[in-house]
């Protein structure tokens, strides 16, 4: 089969489409042919190394983690699947290896792709689909009420954590740009601040909850915008205990795990047409490079696709 692998760390010039073993199908494993598989942030940062301490890898090694296949084998010790069934996935970071023709994958973090969309728009989903549960559900309890700014709601990951706090009953005020505010809107923002001409830190206050989805400069403006003891969750950079108490505030840090569970309920979602994932630009495996470039870029709109088979 063919994978797109890397030897070393470095720039997207060391990624490679090279022939390999289909991958050993576990007891407790499905073996996939993958459709489309996701692009994530994550996947130019284990590329380059910054992610080498937390996540070690030994080389060669194929990149992904989210996919959407068809199942072709399964272990003996699996029930739930058969072949034949029609998939999605985040797989764990351990294993990985999405950017190919089949992938192996424990049972327990695949779910059933909805049936009302395709292999691409399901593949949008499940990393920043579980990044956003994990969030907006398990962690920052969002409830009815509740008073929520969601920074990055045209993203991949804030697009569905403005949909589920507005599920939930939260009053949902979100940042995007100039471009994406009636987007943002469409998925049910009650606000939408244009940070490209507006300073939200100026605008929000008496925020429950903040969804911190960039970091930098973002999270440090976002302190002043929670009530007393209000919650900053944070998705890609952890914040300071420090800056949380000076702040009276409290502050959590997330790295959501595969959860087959919660991707089963998110595509019942998806199904009743009460979830929205954006897609953007599609490449083929052999173009994954151009498509890291791109995402490195800061110019893509949407969660951009491998197209694989």
């Amino acid at each position: 089969m063919k994978a797109i692998r890397i030897h070393a760390y470095g720039d997207a010039s060391q990624m490679q489409l090279e022939e390999v073993l289909v991958p050993a199908c576990g007891a407790n494993d499905v073996l996939v042919r993958v459709v489309a598989a996701g692009i994530n942030p994550i996947d130019w940062k284990m590329r380059s190394g910054a992610m080498a301490q937390m996540i070690p890898k030994t080389f060669p090694f194929t990149l992904g983690s989210d996919a959407a296949g068809v199942v072709t084998a399964v272990g003996g010790a699996v029930t739930a699947f058969s072949p034949g069934d029609e998939v999605f996935f985040y797989a764990e970071f351990a294993r990985g290896g999405t950017y190919a023709d089949y992938v192996a994958v424990d049972a327990a973090q695949v779910a059933r792709k909805p049936r009302t969309v395709s292999f691409s728009t399901a593949v949008a989903l499940p990393m920043p689909g579980l990044a956003a549960w994990t969030a907006v559900i398990d962690t920052a309890q969002v409830t009815r009420g509740m008073r929520v700014l969601i920074h990055g709601g045209a993203g991949a990951l804030g697009s569905v954590a403005v949909q589920l706090a507005k599920a939930q009953g939260a009053h949902v005020t979100a940042t995007a740009g100039t471009a994406d505010v009636a987007l943002v809107q469409s998925l049910g923002a009650d606000e939408v601040i244009d940070y490209r001409t507006q300073q939200f830190e100026q605008i929000v206050h008496n925020m429950d909850v903040v969804i911190d989805t960039l970091g930098g400069a973002t999270q440090e403006a976002s302190w002043s915008t929670l009530r007393a003891d209000g919650l900053l969750v944070a998705t890609t950079q952890p914040p300071s205990p420090d800056r949380a108490t000076a702040a009276g505030a409290r502050a959590a840090f997330v790295f959501s795990t595969p959860r087959g569970g919660v991707l089963a309920q998110l595509a019942a979602l998806m199904e009743k047409g009460q979830l929205r994932v954006l897609v953007g630009q599609e490449f083929a495996l052999a173009d994954a490079a151009q498509a890291h470039r791109l995402g490195e870029s800061g110019k893509s709109r949407g969660k951009m696709i491998l197209r694989v088979s």
